[in-house]
């Protein structure tokens, strides 16, 4: 497709450069604070930049218990011992999420249930998690996709009926609120990420948010390879030893301390987001749009935190024609998920319930870039193209 002359000038002005898909955020604060790391001699995990990141998420979220991980992968993996998941017990999931989610309980032997999508967006259909529980299951993963929360008044009621603990997987979901509570903070433990793609980065990284205080002594064991290592330094026992199974789960004070140079930046990045988000967001719905094309959908009970822009066209091939034609216009628009009920090792396993939903979004649905510094004019662009495809 031929570009108009000012998109063409554009990109001129532009250097004809690529525009990624994402391109992490540097506050500049990053390399003083592993500076100072550095300097003190004290590299290893849970050193001054981790006990303020720590203080930092339960004072700001309310966490009873904030501890960093080496990924979201990892606290998903901490939630799953904490809660004694074993072969036998179920754990309801969405299908349509990556396969952390997942595997953290597969790991541990649980029968995944896989639960469709809702029709309007991406998120677990509560109807799905009332139609899957039973006497077996163990817990329900909810997974805050694109920051947005599910509907967590119906889940958690739910779980409370049939004494089931909930999950929330919440690595996209950073300052993300649902009814004014922090995303997170809703049920008995969650997981955050900090991978280079998300809001607030250290490269790789995560968090363990405990809500319910009988896991928090438990979780700092699991956490220091199974031994009582941090109540050793607390001064509560004269020695440490092995007292349960655990990893090794915390990240070095490096990463640590360049993500508190985020997380002190995090209202500044959090308005360039948003400003972003909403530039997009004007453009394609003044833009007579077919029905058949969804934009993202923000209940009443949540917020946006503008982690990313995604777009569900109508078909997998306009989806393919759009990415390639963004592509041919050096700009890096890509899909999501696959349904993990589809997916090589699950396929055998699953029950052979229809989620049409969740397939869905696995052909049609794209993001388009996100990151703080994209300009005004790349947004012009991108939609200019998008729009040239999609309508």
């Amino acid at each position: 497709m031929a570009l108009n002359r000012q998109i063409v000038f554009i990109l001129f002005i532009n250097g004809f450069k690529m525009i990624p898909f994402n391109r992490p955020y540097l506050t500049g604060n990053e390399q003083i604070n592993i500076a100072e790391v550095m300097a003190g001699r004290k590299l290893a995990g849970d050193g001054i930049f981790t006990k303020q990141c720590h203080e930092w998420f339960e004072r700001i979220y309310g966490f009873k218990k904030a501890l960093l991980t080496t990924s979201c992968t990892d606290a998903l993996e901490m939630c799953a011992l904490l809660l004694d998941i074993k072969v036998g017990d179920e754990v309801i999931v969405p299908s349509y999420t990556f396969v952390s989610t997942a595997n953290a309980f597969a790991l541990r032997g649980a029968t995944i249930r896989f639960a469709d999508s809702q029709k309007d967006n991406p998120n677990i259909a509560a109807s799905e998690v009332e139609r899957l529980i039973n006497s077996r299951t163990k817990a329900i993963v909810v997974v805050h996709y694109a920051g947005i929360s599910c509907d967590m008044d119906r889940i958690l009621a739910i779980a409370e009926k049939h004494n089931v603990a909930v999950i929330e997987d919440a690595a996209q979901a950073i300052d993300s609120y649902h009814n004014g509570r922090p995303l997170g903070s809703l049920g008995v433990m969650s997981a955050f990420s900090f991978h280079e793609t998300k809001n607030i980065i250290c490269g790789e990284g995560g968090l363990l948010a405990i809500n319910d205080s009988k896991y928090i002594k438990r979780a700092e064991i699991i956490r220091e390879k199974g031994t009582n290592r941090s109540s050793f330094f607390r001064g509560e026992v004269d020695k440490y030893g092995w007292v349960d199974v655990g990893s090794s789960f915390l990240p070095s004070d490096i990463l640590a301390a360049f993500l508190f140079a985020q997380i002190q930046a995090l209202e500044s990045i959090q308005n360039k987001r948003k400003h972003i988000w909403q530039r997009y967001w004007d453009i394609f719905s003044k833009a007579n749009l077919k029905a058949d094309i969804l934009l993202p959908q923000i209940p009443e009970y949540a917020t946006n935190n503008a982690h990313m822009f995604y777009l569900v066209c109508s078909s997998l091939e306009q989806r393919t024609t759009l990415i390639d034609e963004l592509k041919a216009n050096k700009i890096s628009a890509v899909f999501h998920y696959l349904s993990l009920h589809k997916s090589p090792f699950f396929i055998d396993k699953h029950d052979g319930s229809e989620l049409p939903n969740s397939d869905r979004y696995t052909d049609c649905l794209v993001r388009l870039p996100m990151f703080v510094e994209l300009t005004d004019d790349q947004i012009d662009v991108i939609t200019r193209i998008t729009l040239s495809v999609l309508r």
